[in-house]
């Protein structure tokens, strides 16, 4: 085990405004970046008539959910390009890059033709946009949790870490009031005619914003404290700290499915499956996110006051068990899914304060962005990105009631990577070597 502290590594400490500015800059960038994702499965109903042959509505969003998984599977390529990128120039460049990646594939989809005038041309350039967005979204998770960690002081790194997932809420949250929006201004022929493409060409000019903020966020004094950055960083890890890679993943598994089941996709699974309004499926999911997002902090605080493994057996042994009671709860009730979705969001946000502070603490400096990036965002694109299409696929084929049981057995593969988990909590933010 390497054994330099953060002490060595940073040996100027920064002030209480010299770490709120970049982390303020930094969580709004993350925040817009998150809109631009969570926009594509808010919209989903709506994009699949306009770049698919004329269907069935379930069809078509199946159709449109196979590209959003196409999506989760350039985020591995993304957690490995860009985290070598993290790793090699530094935390601010990598975070600016992510952002206009994610503009640009935005910026795509707000300008692609439909399929009545561009045949087969639409969903071409809609995976095109979402192989961009899956390159920035890879990237991203792990440069932000980084930079962040870095600049947090010791003790409080599980605070401030939650502003990752504060800022990722929030931006999923924007893009669910602007769907709210929208539906309650427009008619469906309006919608359907050019309102889908509004939340994406505002999404484009979001992130350019954020991407103007980012280049203001000074280095980290840790990343530039490195003498040698290996030319190869991910295979730098896969050579020297491969066990720590796949804590990651076993970290990630159960969390992934959780999150894109019941923050991102279940308001639509609400309105197919049991004819909830999606006005009034998006005001339950509304009122989930906002507890979720105001209850981040206490969760990260806990996670430095009582550490990191208690909060993540919580998340694991708590959502194997309830996953298969919360989706026996739901019903055509938009009351009732909006309780389904807090308490899973709650027991989501112990593992969220504390599992970007324990993942980053299993490597060393010059490989910290790479070391969580690539099996971070390969678990993510395996499992979180085909929930959606799976549960769909379950439903249709009458299985509905195969998923919940997935779910808890994924989260209890995660419970074991937990249990194996040595408490960080007191530990310097250092180089450490294949704990």
């Amino acid at each position: 085990m390497n054994t330099d502290t953060l002490a060595a590594d940073a040996p100027r400490v920064l002030a209480g405004r010299e770490r709120l500015r970049p982390l303020l800059a930094g969580s709004v960038g993350n925040a817009m970046e998150w809109f631009d994702w969570a926009t594509f499965v808010t919209f989903a109903a709506l994009l699949g008539p306009q770049f698919y042959p004329a269907g069935d509505s379930a069809t078509n969003v199946l159709q449109t959910l196979s590209v959003f998984a196409v999506g989760f599977l350039f985020r591995p390529l993304g957690g490995a390009l860009i985290g070598a990128y993290c790793d090699r120039h530094g935390r601010s460049p990598a975070l600016r890059l992510s952002l206009l990646l994610m503009a640009a594939g935005s910026l795509l989809i707000a300008l692609a033709p439909p399929y009545r005038t561009a045949g087969a041309l639409a969903p071409a350039l809609l995976v095109v946009a979402r192989a961009l967005q899956g390159l920035s979204a890879g990237g991203e998770g792990a440069a932000m949790s980084t930079y962040v960690n870095e600049i947090a002081p010791a003790g409080r790194r599980g605070l401030y870490s939650s502003a990752v997932y504060v800022s990722t809420t929030l931006g999923s949250l924007a893009a669910t009031l602007l769907a709210l929006l929208l539906h309650d201004t427009l008619t469906p022929a309006q919608l359907g005619g050019w309102g889908w493409r509004v939340p994406f060409a505002l999404g484009a000019l979001l992130a350019l914003y954020g991407w103007y903020l980012r280049g203001r966020m000074r280095e980290t004094s840790v990343f530039e404290a490195v003498r040698e950055r290996p030319r190869n960083p991910a295979r730098q890890v896969l050579r020297s700290h491969p066990w720590a890679a796949v804590r990651v993943a076993g970290f990630t598994l159960g969390a992934t499915v959780v999150y894109y089941t019941f923050a991102s996709y279940l308001p639509l699974y609400a309105q197919l499956q049991y004819g909830i309004g999606a006005n009034a499926a998006l005001k339950a999911a509304v009122v989930a996110q906002v507890v979720f997002m105001a209850a981040l902090p206490l969760f990260g605080a806990a996670a430095d006051r009582f550490g990191r493994r208690p909060l993540l057996l919580v998340f694991g042994i708590g959502s194997a068990c309830l996953a298969p009671v919360l989706f026996g709860l739901l019903s055509g009730s938009a009351v009732r899914l909006g309780v389904v979705m807090t308490a899973a969001l709650l027991l989501f946000g112990c593992y969220a304060g504390a599992a970007p502070s324990a993942t980053l603490e299993m490597f060393p400096t010059a490989l910290r962005s790479s070391g969580i990036g690539l099996p971070y965002a390969l678990t993510v694109a395996v499992f979180g990105g085909t929930a959606p299409y799976l549960i769909e696929y379950l439903s249709a084929h009458g299985h509905a009631g195969w998923y919940p049981w997935y779910v808890a057995a994924l989260c209890l593969i995660s419970t074991v990577s937990f249990l194996r988990y040595r408490e960080t909590k007191d530990v310097d933010l250092a180089s450490v070597g294949d704990r």
